[in-house]
């Protein structure tokens, strides 16, 4: 067998078959096919139907409109998934004159808006933040070292702390303000306090106490702040974790009585509460030293942790938790009553979101993902020669028997066996042409949201039977494939979806016991998405705040967001004022899990949960989007009962409104998003040690790629397969180093 450090026999390139076409497998394919490997790579991208993106595929509708999977929006911290796209956008080099999105900034703008729904009474207030704009963007070059350090988010939990406890000091009356208060106030000092002299008031602080006032609390938590500064190689954690505990007491007498009737104080305690739950939990498990970091308190529930370190039911269960399980989809089975996330990894994601971001907290797309990002990654990957062969539906990837291994020989791929689900037109038995699958829209590459029919061999009469080239559960074929090693292919990236490893990776499942244990841990969670277009703006139907993402709201649909920047992009006759995009988790059905091969034998199922998402967004339109938009339902004085003005609703044909009726919604867009490889990755307690990293070498020409690898980022988002997609391009080629991948640790 080769090896990544030898070329196969002739110095021929090396043959890498890269399967599927989400984020992890396509930057895989950008690190190997960049230019300085001098063409040592010789790249194809195996893909089921005719598009990329994976999780984050798109296609443009009816109207020209954008179709997505579900809510996409980038985080400012997304350090490798935007290096990427804007090495791609500028290798790409568009027009700006014949191109609207020429540039990575045409394509993404910030948005600096976040939102939580937490429910009071009878009604639901929306906690709205705004996050001001930090130096520089995502992506740029870091001029110092990695700043995704333990230590770094503790120095600014504990700055955070401060700020809020100050909030909560100028909501008191004048008079219960105490200035003179001077028993925690710091020594003071020209420039940082001498290390004795700051360990002297720390320990004044822990043997007198704090005086009865915020000021008092406020001025301890400033010297913890100077401790972690001054003290770095050696903070008296012990003392430290002392007066933690009396702060958090002081400020819980000071604070709780006070509660009654103001939300917006209660929302600043539950916020102050969980950080200093963090703060004494990250001190008394020694995470500052610990050499696993976040990941030594993985095994705990993230509730569960704050719990344990002090934090209060209320507060464990605050709209702000609530809001991070939401965007997290963390919920085993989709259930919400079953909340499952790591203490470790929930630490890491709401430490990388709002401490390290730049640029903005929020970028949001202007087009669908599959426009801005998939069809530029595949123009500059084809331009490259990387090859794509669309329609290519992987049924298993074949190890060698182990009794054909020479002794000390290195498991490893022997084939991968395909069902070709349709023939390009012109292809032949000694060429294959190349389907070309993008779309023009006004000068814009994008995706079209079913194949061009036109491309394929017998293409109408493909049409007319219905096929659904991305349904795990269509299993024609017009031909069976086997690729063989040292023929076809040397090396394997496996970029499938997690949900489908136990369909299309039985060996490696049922040989190998880690590939059996990640299965059964990681899990995955079903989804459910819509969006609806409508004839009035946000303000006419009556939401009075910027365009925003909301989570923690009502189920079935708990994260909404604002997506009118998309009216500029979409084509049609009768053109919408306002675009919505709704998203939640699907309970699962009982019965067969997704990982039982038996899933499949479920062939109803598809248009089943459908149908099950058609009702659950009618449902929530009629009695729960009041409480965001109280203008979209009908007025009591001119309805017999309240609920959806069904009028609102954009049809992309242009059709006259006709009835008033729920059955306007068959005119939108919604998915039940239950193929295995679309199902989202949790990471439940306990199971980030089972992820396989693409590092791991056990077989000799495999590595994998994708959100539920192991790449010290766990959880289902683009950074992650971003960063699992250059660890395995680092796996093959050593390139690029594991220090330009950032926030990644390694040992």
């Amino acid at each position: 067998m080769t090896s990544e450090a030898a070329a196969p026999p002739s110095n021929r390139p090396i043959e890498v078959a890269v399967i599927g076409g989400g984020c992890g497998a396509i930057s895989a394919a950008f690190e190997l096919s960049r230019p300085e490997h001098r063409g040592r790579y010789r790249i194809t991208v195996y893909q089921m139907g005719w598009r990329l993106g994976g999780k984050g595929a798109s296609g443009r509708g009816p109207g020209g409109r954008i179709e997505e999977h579900g809510l996409h929006i980038w985080l400012g911290f997304y350090e490798n998934a935007f290096r990427l796209i804007r090495e791609c956008y500028e290798e790409l080099g568009r027009d700006p004159r014949t191109c609207r999105i020429a540039d990575w900034r045409d394509a993404f703008y910030p948005d600096p808006h976040v939102s939580v729904a937490d429910p009071s009474s009878d009604r639901w207030l929306n906690w709205m933040a705004y996050f001001p704009p930090r130096e520089g963007a995502p992506g740029d070059p870091l001029e110092r070292d990695n700043p995704f350090t333990l230590r770094g988010y503790f120095q600014r939990t504990v700055e955070l702390l401060g700020v809020l406890l100050q909030a909560v000091q100028r909501r008191e009356p004048t008079g219960d303000r105490d200035p003179g208060d001077e028993t925690a106030r710091p020594a003071e000092s020209s420039g940082s306090p001498a290390p004795g002299e700051l360990l002297a008031t720390l320990q004044r602080l822990v043997k007198l106490g704090l005086a009865g006032t915020l000021g008092g609390v406020i001025q301890a938590v400033e010297s913890l702040a100077l401790a972690i500064e001054t003290l770095p190689d050696a903070p008296p954690t012990d003392l430290m974790l002392r007066l933690l505990d009396t702060v958090s007491s002081t400020a819980r007498r000071l604070i709780e009585s006070r509660l009654a009737g103001d939300d917006e104080l209660r929302r600043l305690w539950e916020i102050i509460d969980l950080m200093l739950a963090i703060l004494r939990g990250t001190l008394r498990f020694g995470l500052l030293t610990h050499p696993r970091g976040f990941d030594a308190i993985d095994d705990f529930e993230c509730r569960e942790w704050l719990r344990i370190n002090g934090a209060s039911e209320a507060s464990v269960q605050s709209a702000f938790v609530r809001g991070l399980y939401d965007l997290a989809l963390a919920y085993e089975d989709g259930d919400v009553d079953k909340p499952v996330l790591a203490a470790g990894q929930a630490l890491r994601g709401a430490a990388r979101m709002f401490y390290t971001y730049r640029g903005s907290l929020f970028w949001k797309m202007r087009a669908g993902m599959g426009d801005v990002v998939f069809g530029p990654f595949h123009e500059v990957l084809r331009r490259r020669g990387v090859r794509f062969e669309y329609f290519h539906r992987l049924e298993n990837v074949r190890l060698a028997a182990p009794e054909e291994l020479e002794p000390g020989e290195k498991p490893y791929v022997e084939a991968l066996d395909f069902d070709v689900q349709a023939e390009i037109l012109g292809s032949d038995a000694e060429s294959r042409a190349e389907y070309d699958p993008l779309i023009d829209v006004d000068g814009l590459p994008c995706w079209p949201a079913e194949p061009r029919w036109e491309e394929l061999e017998n293409g109408e009469e493909l049409r007319a039977e219905g096929r659904d080239f991305e349904s795990f559960w269509d299993r024609r074929r017009v031909r069976r494939k086997t690729l063989r090693v040292s023929e076809d292919f040397d090396f394997v990236v496996l970029g499938v979806g997690l949900g489908a490893i136990p369909h299309v990776a039985r060996e490696l499942v049922e040989r190998d016991p880690r590939w059996r244990r990640m299965v059964e841990t990681v899990k995955t969670v079903a989804s459910q998405a819509f969006q609806i277009w409508m004839r009035e703006d946000m303000e006419r139907l009556g939401w009075s705040g910027p365009p925003v993402t909301i989570s923690g709201f009502v189920q079935p649909f708990d994260t909404w967001a604002d997506m009118r920047q998309l009216l500029a992009e979409e084509r049609w006759p009768d053109p919408p004022r306002s675009i919505a995009y709704f998203c939640s988790v699907l309970p699962d059905e009982p019965g067969e899990p997704v990982t039982d091969p038996r899933y499949r034998d479920d062939t109803e199922l598809p248009a089943r949960r459908r149908e099950e998402v058609r009702r659950n967004a009618v449902r929530f339109l009629d009695r729960d989007v009041r409480h965001l938009w109280p203008r979209a339902v009908a007025d009591a004085d001119e309805a017999e009962e309240l609920g959806f003005r069904w009028e609102l609703l954009v049809d992309p044909s242009g059709n006259a409104p006709g009835r008033a009726d729920a059955t306007r919604f068959d005119s939108q867009y919604w998915t039940a998003n239950v193929n295995p490889s679309d199902r989202y990755v949790l990471c439940p307690p306990g199971s980030p040690r089972h992820r396989i990293s693409p590092l791991d070498n056990t077989y000799d020409n495999l590595t994998v790629a994708g959100d539920w690898t192991a790449c010290s980022f766990n959880e289902g988002c683009v950074e992650a397969a971003v960063m699992s997609g250059r660890l395995a391009a680092h796996a093959l080629s050593r390139s690029p180093p594991l220090e330009d991948i950032v926030g990644f640790d390694h040992p």
